[in-house]
């Protein structure tokens, strides 16, 4: 019997690939912004690491925060849960508020509005999570010292797919954005945004977001199956080659690291930025690295997606 959980994402999934809305306006920003934030002149106490609220939208919302040594100002990563999962187990699966905050990093684990398993991604129904994203970052901004040219998103399954959104609905205002498992879940928005980073992982035996595209959870019977038979993906590659060629990114190559894992990169990006797809040949829905979850799939354990993930957004250049 499906959970809600995949009901929900068969739903939202269906709604991401119909939904024809217009992109959202621009994001007003101060063209004067400098590299610190307003955080590191202000003289009341800064954030403290652990659970916090924020009101978005006429909604309490719930973030965790990890924070790195020293005074800043310091980049910032928003690190975001996939369908049915929580901050907390994203915090402790992904390992990036732990790592990140080793290298520097503010890194902020926003949890999905309560009452609701998955985000509300641009152009559909919901709260605006596009809207609590940036509020979430310019709360950060005012209370800790933040670096405003340098914040970032990274997601795991629709957790990606909402990080991935954010290149385009908050208008260049990340440098860059890691996705894992979910790539191919939203496609490129029409308009071109800033360059930005973009590295991507996925298993070519994912099961629940098919690495060559077509219908999602392909062991699914039932209302689900159902459901998913009505939503089509895009293979990842053709996600990637979508970015590449709205980014203007050029010179593919494909470079394999080891017998069942390969690296496609695109040598010229606009402004130093990256463009990077990790495939790992029967890879399942998983995030790559030392904790495995056997029912979602193998998982890849000699490479280390937080790692990778980290090391692409020290090498992004600032906004």
């Amino acid at each position: 019997m499906p959970t809600r959980a995949t009901l929900l994402l068969a739903t939202l999934l269906l709604a991401v690939r119909c939904g024809g809305a217009p992109p959202p306006p621009p994001i007003p920003q101060d063209a004067a912004t400098q590299a610190g934030s307003s955080g590191c002149r202000a003289t009341a106490r800064p954030l403290e690491p652990g659970t916090h609220r924020l009101r978005s939208g006429g909604l309490e919302r719930r973030f965790l925060l990890s924070l790195p040594d020293g005074d800043g100002p310091h980049p910032v990563l928003l690190d975001l849960h996939g369908l049915g999962s929580n901050a907390a187990q994203q915090s402790a699966y992904g390992r990036l508020p732990a790592e990140g905050s080793r290298r520097g990093y503010i890194v902020a684990t926003p949890q999905a509005a309560e009452g609701r398993m998955g985000w509300t991604l641009p152009h559909t129904a919901g709260p605006d999570d596009t809207a609590f994203l940036a509020a979430l970052l310019g709360h950060l901004e005012q209370g800790l010292c933040v670096d405003e040219r340098r914040e970032f998103a990274a997601g795991l399954s629709y957790g990606a797919a909402m990080a991935t959104a954010l290149v385009c609905a908050l208008d260049g205002r990340l440098s860059g954005v890691a996705a894992v498992a979910g790539l191919n879940i939203v496609r490129p928005c029409e308009r071109r945004p800033p360059p930005t980073t973009i590295v991507a992982f996925h298993g070519t035996a994912d099961r629940i977001v098919p690495y060559r595209g077509g219908h999602p959870f392909q062991d699914a019977t039932g209302e689900l199956r159902t459901l998913a038979d009505l939503v089509v993906l895009d293979p990842v590659e053709q996600a990637a080659a979508g970015w590449a060629n709205l980014l203007g990114c050029t010179g593919r190559t494909t470079t394999p690291l080891s017998a069942r894992i390969r690296v496609r990169d695109w040598k010229s990006c606009p402004d130093g930025t990256t463009l990077r797809l990790y495939t790992i040949d029967g890879g399942g829905h998983t995030w790559p690295g030392p904790i495995e979850v056997p029912r979602l799939g193998a998982t890849a354990r000699e490479l280390d997606a937080t790692r990778l993930i980290l090391d692409a957004f020290d090498r992004a250049p600032s906004r």
